[in-house]
């Protein structure tokens, strides 16, 4: 059983974060790929996470049909609208001007509103393949099914990976039903991909430390939820934190925004859009 360390505002204040100087440049560029003709709201979610996060630019790809819509609905981010399938899903058949946003980026999110396995399988490879070894990757949603069956895909990649499966994505993962032991869970999937692993509370280093977060509450468990998780781990790499730093602050951040959201909405009744109001202030009064 891995040794389990709890995260605490101290234990945070001891690991501070980079600290922000400079222009927006020097702040990160997170570059965010995913969505579909029906679930855009995933990369929008995820993209906002990552500027409440602290990163200094913000570049959103997602299917041509929702870009325009997108791009009023973030005016902060630059976006591109990518080829799509006849089913609205995003096409394999990725464009130069893409790959050259992921050679350049801090961070890369990649699954958020996804939503077609195969195509997804491509899209990762090549993802994978054009991202530079100082580039950090988050893998979520439809890309950790992708990444479940073919492992190796990343395996050969140069880049730093996070990964934040839930329960479900976590069977995709290990290739049977997780038990109820999270933390031996978490840290069997990051010495199986050699990548940071966030699943349900619980923060696992390749190297075998587990971090657990304990305020998380029921409401967090609600749709978009884990695409603000991917965007503000997406965020805070953009920023220069390490991936277990960045899985730490970020699954404390998106907990304690729940918590805050509690008194007003109840348990179970706040939307995953307004924790992204939340978490800044949480993340600087840490």
């Amino acid at each position: 059983m891995p040794t389990i360390e709890v995260i605490t505002p101290r234990v945070l204040r001891d690991w501070p974060l980079p600290e922000p100087t400079g222009d927006k440049h020097d702040r990160g560029t997170v570059l965010v790929i995913g969505g579909s003709r029906t679930t855009p709201g995933g990369v929008l979610l995820a993209g906002v996470a990552a500027l409440r996060a602290g990163a200094g630019r913000l570049q959103l790809a997602v299917t041509g049909s929702t870009a325009a819509a997108l791009s009023i609905a973030v005016p902060e981010a630059k976006v591109l609208g990518l080829p799509e399938t006849a089913e609205g899903s995003v096409s394999a058949e990725l464009p130069r001007a893409l790959l050259e946003q992921v050679a350049e980026a801090d961070a890369v999110a990649l699954g958020p509103g996804l939503d077609n396995i195969e195509e997804t399988q491509k899209i990762l490879a090549t993802v994978l393949a054009e991202a530079a070894s100082d580039t950090a990757v988050v893998l979520d949603a439809y890309a950790l099914g992708a990444l479940s069956r073919r492992p190796e895909t990343l395996e050969h990649a140069k880049c730093r990976a996070v990964l934040t499966p839930n329960r479900t994505e976590a069977r995709h993962l290990l290739g049977r039903d997780p038990g109820d032991d999270l933390a031996a869970e978490a840290a069997a999937l990051a010495g199986r991909y050699a990548a940071t692993v966030c699943l349900h509370g619980y923060v696992a280093d390749p190297d075998g430390t587990v971090w657990r977060e304990e305020s998380g509450a029921a409401g967090l468990g609600t749709s978009g939820s884990g695409d603000v998780l991917a965007g503000l781990v997406a965020g805070l790499l953009a920023r220069g934190a390490e991936p277990a730093q960045a899985g730490c602050w970020a699954t404390y951040a998106h907990a304690m925004a729940g918590q805050r959201l509690g008194p007003r909405f109840g348990r179970t009744g706040y939307l995953a859009r307004e924790l992204l109001d939340e978490v800044a202030y949480t993340i600087g009064t840490v």
